[in-house]
């Protein structure tokens, strides 16, 4: 790793021109038509934010009124809304430069010229950088947008890039400076914003063919958002320069060393993939894994997300999946058989409590009517006639315990009804009193 050659008079040299065009600047501020240049784009900031703080809170009123506008449109608008003071500035700044050029010489016009392309510029990429979803690579590129479109518009593009250029490292045949390293940055912000978009896209179309399956469905756009992804990576590595030869075999020995470090993530990610082929769960299904039974919320590519009826949200990893047993309520149909066992006393008749269970059991709203309730005697207990009663639901994400409590609330009527009764086990306690009574043996032998 060596440093490029003779760097340190390059930036000296550079810097050098850099500060004599900025002392140039600073002094040309205290000419008068500078000074009334100032002057007149700070009675224009002054309009603007006058007319801000007036329009603001009624175009926030008339934003909460349109019910039924689209999301996006909402949303650019509430952009506009918080950009109000620096769009009337742009408004106002603009006309004022033809105004002046107008009536006056150019020169006069000069700095309201710069300071009216450094609004504009600073407002577009303010708006333009909205669309990056992350918040902190979002606040890099507006900062960097912004230092360099006033770099460009000041005149010290050039100074600039050269410093920047000589600052440079030599990685065998490849020089590494610091002007490739931020060009590599924002094209790679650029192209992963687009991949982004296209990703989104992408899934919104994928998710409205109803002839691919939930579960093709999730494989299809995960590996859409990867083959994005991947691009503009390489595409920004290959923009600036950079040799993807050392790179594939660097990757390779990193590849290498992490396949022992990190096999639990990988057998993960190779079984959510498992998962996606098969189709043994799907986004909706409801599945019991061990202690835990709800519906799956989504598939991930190192998880599955699945809701529990009290709103626990767990993460498991899609290795359990495969190598534990899954009972998927929902897997070639959503059709649930549910038992439950009652008792009644042996003086009932047993052929009346199965046909009121059963009709009983067909009173409840989501028990199935097509697939009719049965009940059978399964056997004579010590005070009781045991039955099972079962039944079929075909809506397990509705809960599984409400229904049984509902199923055993229509049997209690029922039994109320028609005077059958439900047995339950009685005992008679008898407390024994120690100490010897009068007419025990113990006395008749004094």
């Amino acid at each position: 790793m060596e440093p490029a050659s003779d760097p340190i008079d390059a930036i000296i040299q550079i810097a050098l021109g850099v500060w004599v065009r900025v002392d140039n600047f600073l002094h040309g501020l205290v000419r008068p038509w500078n000074v009334y240049q100032v002057l007149i784009a700070l009675g224009l900031f002054l309009v603007a934010w006058g007319l801000a703080r007036w329009f603001a809170p009624r175009m926030h009123d008339w934003l909460r009124a349109r019910e039924g506008w689209p999301k996006w449109r909402i949303r650019l608008l509430l952009i506009l809304h918080r950009r109000l003071r620096h769009i009337f500035f742009v408004a106002l700044i603009w006309p004022a430069v033809w105004i002046m050029r107008a009536s006056t010489w150019p020169s006069r016009s000069y700095l309201l010229t710069i300071l009216g392309s450094l609004a504009l510029a600073w407002l577009v990429i303010a708006l333009l950088t909205r669309a990056i979803g992350n918040p902190l690579l979002r606040t890099l590129v507006r900062y960097g947008g912004w230092v360099w479109a006033t770099l460009i518009i000041v005149g010290l593009q050039d100074e600039t890039q050269g410093l920047l250029d000589s600052m440079a490292l030599t990685l065998g045949s490849m020089r590494l400076s610091l002007w490739m390293i931020l060009q590599g940055f924002v094209l790679l912000a650029a192209l992963i914003t687009l991949a982004r978009f296209l990703s989104h896209a992408g899934a919104a179309n994928i998710r409205r063919v109803e002839d691919i399956s939930p579960s093709m469905q999730e494989l299809v756009i995960k590996g859409l958002q990867v083959a994005l992804y991947g691009a503009a990576f390489f595409i920004a590595l290959r923009a600036v320069g950079v040799d993807l030869t050392g790179l594939a075999v660097l990757s390779g020995a990193i590849g290498v060393g992490l396949g022992f470090g990190l096999q639990k993530v990988v057998s993960n990610l190779v079984s959510g993939i498992i998962i996606l082929m098969d189709k043994s769960v799907k986004p909706g299904d409801v599945i019991s894994l061990g202690e835990t039974f709800g519906w799956i919320n989504a598939l991930g590519a190192r998880y599955v997300s699945v809701v529990t009826r009290d709103g626990k949200e767990y993460l498991i990893p899609n290795e359990d999946l495969i190598t534990g047993q899954v009972v998927n309520w929902s897997h070639s149909n959503d059709f649930v058989r549910l038992d439950i066992y009652f008792g009644t006393s042996y003086g009932d008749d047993p052929h009346a409590v199965r046909r009121i269970a059963i009709e009983a059991a067909q009173s409840v709203s989501r028990v199935l009517t097509f697939k009719p309730p049965v009940c059978h005697i399964v056997g004579f207990g010590d005070s009781s006639v045991d039955y099972i009663l079962r039944f079929w639901i075909t809506d397990p994400t509705g809960g599984l315990t409400n229904i049984r409590g509902n199923v055993y609330l229509a049997l209690w009527d029922a039994f109320k009804e028609h005077g059958i009764s439900i047995p339950f086990p009685q005992r008679e306690v008898r407390v024994l009193n120690e100490t010897p009574g009068p007419d025990s043996p113990s006395k008749a032998l004094d």
